[in-house]
């Protein structure tokens, strides 16, 4: 391996490393805003949004850049292709956590007393997430396969906010507003956990070569 390339690879897993930092950090932070009612910090979250879609830009520059000047192969080339859409997955969690700080902003400030605890959902995407990012430091195959295996737990808590909400809007029709803004919360929170899912397969084809989004 070059010099030029050896350091363009470092600079790649630096960036996409920093990326996974900030979007794990706002993600905690717009459950942390539905737990406190802190609708400033809702509005921090949404206004700040930019500095995660520049940091985005600046993984996929570096990576396109990396591979026109460099001309990486094996190993180096598989990195940047998993870097690729890794980077892609991670803006799109901090799209859901603008989206829950949004929700949360429309609905939060209501009349409607129905509440709902999204604690159990939103621990358990947060933790797939810092495990999918330390399976990409650690390069842990064993470690991403249990990201994913956490995805059903996931999935099956927000079929039961849905059972859950679909009864409370027929016992409260006059807050069905309020009750699906709620819904659509426990929505983005599978959602990022989808999207951890997807970070958790690039590392295992990173790993193993193996493409198994859809075993």
């Amino acid at each position: 391996m070059t010099t030029h390339l050896t350091r363009a690879m470092h600079k790649i897993k630096k960036e996409i490393l920093s990326l996974g930092a900030m979007v794990e950090d706002r993600f905690k932070k717009s459950i942390y805003a539905i737990k406190s009612n802190d609708f400033d910090l809702a509005i921090q979250i949404i206004e700040t949004d930019y500095l995660v879609d520049a940091q985005e830009i600046e993984v996929e520059e570096e990576c396109l850049k990396t591979l026109a000047l460099c001309h990486p192969v094996a190993t180096d080339l598989r990195l940047i292709t998993a870097v690729i859409k890794i980077n892609n997955d991670l803006e799109r969690i901090a799209d859901y956590a603008v989206n829950i700080a949004r929700r949360f902003q429309a609905g939060g400030q209501g009349s409607n007393p129905f509440k709902y605890d999204y604690t159990a959902m939103a621990e358990q995407a947060a933790k797939m997430l810092k495990l999918s990012l330390d399976a990409l430091v650690s390069l842990d195959g064993n470690l991403a396969y249990k990201v994913r295996e956490m995805d059903e737990d996931v999935n099956a808590m927000r079929n039961d906010a849905y059972r859950v909400m679909t009864d409370a809007i027929r016992k409260n029709p006059e807050n069905v507003e309020e009750i699906i803004n709620m819904y659509l919360i426990s929505r983005h929170i599978e959602r990022v956990g989808d999207h951890t899912k997807n970070i958790a397969e690039e590392v295992i084809y990173l790993i193993d070569g193996e493409i198994i989004r859809h075993t």
